[in-house]
């Protein structure tokens, strides 16, 4: 249990983030909830409002503010498929640290240019987590930058655990919290948070059905590399959890479940025509898992987590008119 990020440190994060990140709002979608939906009562907290379109601004911004002068003058780099590329590249604009992200080959073009509109320098390697962080790790050797790994670092989890004091906050009488599951810091970081202030809250981690790697590293006990991985939500793509956070959500989230593209693809077309919310596949994941009752079902309040909402319009417009699969 020494290894989990403790109450405390996300407190701390909470007031070293406040002048960037924002507090973003609980929005209750109950009344346009459909007669068969797994929750009664949903509310949505909209990360996809924050700086940079994502929650990622949170952690990147506590990392980057803890490190010491001669840390910020090197210069920093990290390995990102696009929210925490674009959130690490604005947090370093604003604390005048040169960056460098490496991307992969398949990155959508907004986020792409969402980096480079920070200042940051863009390379690309592969189309896996584990190519990335491999390019990442050799620039930052060659040339002397700290790494700020994009999940699997206490202090990008505490940055991210700031959304769950948020949730319990704006939302104290909730019963189920869903969240997106890649690398795993996002529910780290959420469930170190409303464990220690709400311990009878469930949590349930919700990844693609493309793309399992937690679900299936809880079944084996230990992180698991998938060979491949491939959805919709291009956000959750990981290969492999992290370490630290695979110790944190075997011993803090109640249940990981999987979802398919179709019913990612449905959420997304829900939270348009209901609530007027450009939310990315990533971030849509969670209330397809609410409208669909996976994990169980709930009469009391659920809030899901809507992580992003970083896509191109052209994509925005297939996925709201297009087929189910893409």
């Amino acid at each position: 249990m020494n290894q989990l990020v403790s109450l405390a440190d996300i407190q701390q994060a909470a007031a070293r983030i406040r002048p960037v990140a924002r507090v973003t709002p609980l929005l209750d979608l109950s009344p346009a909830l459909p007669a068969s939906s797994g929750a009664k009562r949903l509310s949505v907290k909209c990360e996809n409002l924050q700086p940079a379109g994502a929650f990622k601004i949170r952690g990147a911004y506590n990392m980057l503010a803890q490190l010491d002068e001669a840390e910020r003058s090197r210069g920093v780099v990290t390995y990102s498929s696009g929210n925490h590329a674009q959130s690490l590249a604005l947090a370093a604009h604003l604390l005048g640290i040169r960056a460098v992200i490496v991307m992969p080959t398949t990155a959508p073009d907004i986020k792409i240019a969402g980096t480079r509109r920070y200042g940051a320098e863009v390379l690309f390697e592969g189309t896996t987590t584990l190519e990335r962080k491999a390019r990442a790790e050799a620039e930052a050797s060659a040339r002397g930058l700290t790494m700020v790994p994009p999940f699997d670092h206490p202090w990008i989890i505490a940055g991210q655990g700031t959304i769950g004091l948020e949730i319990v906050d704006q939302c104290p009488g909730v019963e189920t919290v869903y969240v997106q599951v890649g690398g795993g810091g996002l529910i780290s970081g959420i469930a170190a948070a409303i464990r220690r202030v709400k311990p009878t809250f469930k949590i349930i981690g919700v990844e693609p059905a493309g793309a399992p790697k937690m679900s299936t590293s809880l079944k084996a006990g230990r992180p698991v590399t998938l060979p491949r991985t491939a959805s919709v939500a291009d956000g959750l793509l990981a290969v492999r959890p992290g370490d630290l956070t695979f110790v944190h959500v075997q011993a803090l989230v109640d249940e990981v479940v999987t979802v398919e593209d179709a019913a990612i693809l449905g959420a997304l077309r829900w939270l348009f025509g209901e609530a007027k919310l450009v939310v990315e596949p990533s971030g849509a994941i969670t209330v397809a898992a609410a409208l669909g009752g996976t994990g169980g079902r709930f009469d009391g309040p659920a809030v899901a987590v809507l992580s992003g909402g970083n896509v191109a319009p052209e994509a925005f417009a297939r996925y709201l008119t297009g087929p189910d699969r893409l």
